[in-house]
């Protein structure tokens, strides 16, 4: 008798990568959902024995999820696959009762690994050839995994973001709160109004590093909100945390570790070379609004990714927005659907 097993994450692309991952050998059926909710529901019916479950998403995210499981007991494997792969992270679902937990993006050999040294999957059985077409046709037909490139955006996007907010957490002994990625293609002109950050409403201040790769040249802006500069300033044990030097310096260091991480993040799931210019200070203590139009007049159209982190416990925000070029945007296209194949 077939496994139940329910892959729930808000990323058509990430369902479609994980169900494309599972072992050829393991007779299962294929159960999606879309965000938490609908996962919690699909459990209750019966169609989780085993899941595969992201963290970020909409609705319900995945540690509410494994809170509902353990709290009704519901009857359900959980293994968290997730572009999220700070230590905490790892330690929050594991004492939430996930079983394991799976860096994205996913691939076939660390799934079978996993489910061999849990004895879900015994080592010496044979591939049965009618799961696998049943998969391809779930790919093909089912709502649950049509892929559009600004959902694989995303999902780049959400991957690149967890291992920048690794690096950072690691850095501070900190946690970092990770949001779902906004991504837009957008005419420049829109593109303040479309921004999560403009709605805060405070004054930041910002760097902004160029990148350029084959086909592909953009700008990460770096913005750092004002309330945030003395906490992270003693967090990194600097001298004179009100200093503006101090500033200047909470400002760099923040922007080498989070712009660079992400621009490597983007581009080694893209499988392409890139360079990036020194990092420049755009403004201080300014409108998010007049910091982004500093940069954006040149252009007509861009493809937007915004990541707002936050570090728990702390009144630590900033945001990172790469924005890249019109001109990017069919390199971009064909990038990603090779991923997409």
């Amino acid at each position: 008798m077939a496994t139940q097993i329910l892959i729930c994450d808000d990323s058509a692309m990430a369902r479609k990568q994980m169900a494309r991952s599972l072992p050829p050998e393991w007779e299962v059926e294929v159960n999606y959902a879309a965000n938490g909710q609908e996962g919690v529901t699909a459990i209750r019916e019966g169609k989780g024995e085993i899941v595969f479950l992201d963290l970020n998403m909409p609705v319900m995210d995945g540690y509410q999820v494994l809170t509902q499981v353990q709290q009704q007991d519901l009857p359900a494997m959980i293994i968290v696959v997730s572009g999220d792969i700070q230590a905490k992270a790892h330690e929050r679902v594991k004492a939430l009762g996930a079983i394991d937990f799976i860096q994205k993006p996913v691939n076939l050999d660390a799934i079978r690994t996993l489910l061999i040294n849990y004895g879900i999957l015994m080592p010496e059985e044979t591939p049965v050839v009618e799961q696998t077409e049943q998969l391809a046709k779930a790919d093909d037909d089912s709502p649950f995994v049509k892929v559009d490139l600004r959902d694989a955006c995303q999902e780049v996007a959400n991957v690149a973001m967890g291992q920048a907010a690794d690096l950072l957490a690691k850095l501070l002994d900190v946690f970092v709160k990770l949001p779902i990625p906004n991504v837009n293609v957008l005419e420049t002109s829109e593109l303040t109004m479309a921004l999560k950050s403009v709605e805060h409403e405070s004054k930041a201040s910002a760097l902004c590093q160029g990148f350029i790769a084959a086909g592909v040249a953009g700008e990460a802006l770096l913005m750092f909100y004002d309330g945030s500069f003395e906490e992270m300033a003693e967090l990194m044990g600097l001298d004179n945390p009100r200093d503006p030097d101090t500033e200047i310096e909470v400002l760099m260091d923040t922007g080498n570790v989070l712009v660079g991480a992400f621009l490597r993040g983007v581009f080694e799931q893209l499988h392409m070379s890139y360079s990036q210019s020194h990092p420049v200070v755009l403004g201080r203590h300014c409108n998010v609004s007049e910091l982004i139009n500093a940069r954006i007049n040149k252009w007509q159209r861009t493809l937007a990714m915004e990541i707002n982190y936050q570090i728990e416990s702390y009144n630590i925000r900033c945001d990172l927005l790469l924005l890249f070029t019109e001109d990017s945007i069919p390199t971009l296209n064909t990038k990603l659907s090779y991923l997409l194949d």
